[in-house]
């Protein structure tokens, strides 16, 4: 039985940043991709500003990868409007070890998931509203980008979430929400493990729900992605006269 907590809305986000951003070498080899710039700010700036204009501003960040150019540009949230804990992997623990790691940090109460390296339109304040009866797990999925054409998972509005193989498919958008009581029950017996494997348990279990945002989104994961946002959002801040 879910616990009271389970229905308040969350307080706090974890951003994940703690990766080697391997597919955007060389921009990687001197700095965390999160600090890559994009469109004249930081790509972990746009999701702490973003965040911020949801109401949210206690935050948990992870690191392993250049951890202490992250601390220094970001240090405790002040700048931002934000407090920021940090949560720093000696060993790196992938996206799910991440967040079981940094679970002494969230609290009892569902919170906001965040990957550094993507940029969307999406409006983190549908994420606060009540989750379905059920849910320990709500996804932010996409339409299949070109480069990831096979996508994630199978998603209906009816009935909902499913693993695949079927069709029709979605991505991963890399934004979600998740109850601490997920983790705990569907994480795998490792300490390193990606996020998909806890979420295959709670989708076979029915906890996991979804949503398809139809907006903008990116994923930034090679240099050339980058280069498409970084002129996108240049050319939005300093339109042709």
């Amino acid at each position: 039985m879910n616990s009271p907590a389970h229905n308040m809305p969350p307080r706090k986000a974890m951003i994940l940043a703690a990766g080697f951003g391997k597919r955007l070498a060389p921009l990687t080899a001197h700095r965390p991709k999160a600090l890559l710039p994009v469109g004249g700010k930081p790509l972990i700036v746009w999701q702490i500003e973003k965040l911020v204009r949801a109401g949210i501003r206690r935050l948990i960040i992870n690191t392993h990868y250049r951890a202490e150019q992250l601390v220094a540009a970001l240090g405790d949230g002040t700048d931002f409007g934000v407090r920021i804990q940090w949560s720093h992997e000696p060993q790196i623990l992938d996206t799910g070890g991440g967040i079981q790691a940094a679970l002494p940090l969230l609290g009892a109460e569902p919170f906001l998931v965040v990957n550094a390296d993507i940029w969307s339109d999406y409006d983190f304040t549908q994420l606060l509203q009540p989750p379905a009866a059920g849910s320990l797990a709500h996804l932010v999925l996409v339409p299949n980008p070109p480069e990831h054409p096979q996508g994630d998972f199978v998603y209906r509005a009816q009935p909902g979430l499913r693993l695949k193989p079927g069709q029709p498919t979605a991505t991963y958008a890399g934004i979600a929400r998740l109850s601490p009581e997920f983790i705990r029950t569907c994480a795998p017996p490792a300490a390193a493990f990606p996020l998909l494997h806890a979420l295959q348990t709670g989708i076979a279990r029915g906890q996991v729900t979804a949503e398809l945002h139809a907006g903008q989104w990116q994923d930034v994961g090679t240099p050339a992605r980058l280069r498409t946002l970084d002129h996108m959002l240049s050319a939005a801040r300093h339109p042709p006269p």
